[in-house]
């Protein structure tokens, strides 16, 4: 994948930055192009070999219409969470570096909806940030609104994420509820008859 000056591409775990100039460089006797980025968050420039865009996870920003399916996917009910600890951090470190904003809404999704039962780790809790904050930058961006606006539209979506996912869950144990309530109840042995009286 190659890029323009002007461009606006998303660095991986960086967020939104714009290709502001192409240039070759030698380095230690070898010459390759570089990417300058602007990174818009900071301010601070990025430099990205042209020859490692792939390896870094370089990528354009999303279209309008990716931004639809992007809160299709928050709102869908969908929630991937590891209780292991362990686990869950590295799939989800995995996740953020991929690049792909919709790896990093899996995140955003799983850390919120465990937020809301157990205290995070501070790990957590700043991935938790950096996925939101990755999520917002780049739509607002986007959709050319202010960052309060979508954050609203993303955390309206998550609730209605949290609300399809306890639907499913309260269906999946309803069945269970039923087969209780139908099974027989045990019949309790029939006492002796009495024996009868003798005529007298």
């Amino acid at each position: 994948m190659t890029f323009e000056v002007g461009d606006k591409v998303i660095y991986p775990n960086h967020g939104l930055g714009i290709v502001e100039t192409i240039e070759d460089k030698t380095i230690l006797g070898t010459t390759c192009g570089f990417y300058h980025l602007r990174i818009v968050a900071n301010d601070t420039t990025v430099l990205v070999p042209v020859s490692n865009v792939d390896g870094v996870g370089l990528r354009r920003a999303i279209s309008d219409e990716e931004v639809e399916r992007l809160f299709g996917l928050l709102g869908d009910g969908k929630i991937d969470n590891h209780q292991n600890w362990k686990g869950r951090f590295k799939d989800n470190s995995d996740k953020m570096r991929s690049g792909s904003i919709y790896e990093v809404a899996d995140v955003l999704k799983s850390l919120t909806f465990l937020a809301k039962s157990k205290s995070l780790s501070f790990r957590e809790k700043r991935m938790l940030d950096r996925a939101k904050f990755l999520i917002i930058s780049e739509v607002s961006e986007v959709m050319r609104e202010t960052a309060a606006s979508i954050e609203g539209r993303v955390d309206r979506a998550l609730e209605r994420c949290f609300m399809a996912k306890a639907r499913t869950t309260a269906r999946a144990a309803a069945p269970a509820k039923v087969v209780a309530k139908a099974a027989p109840r045990a019949v309790a042995p029939a006492a002796p008859a009495r024996r009868a009286a003798r005529a007298s």
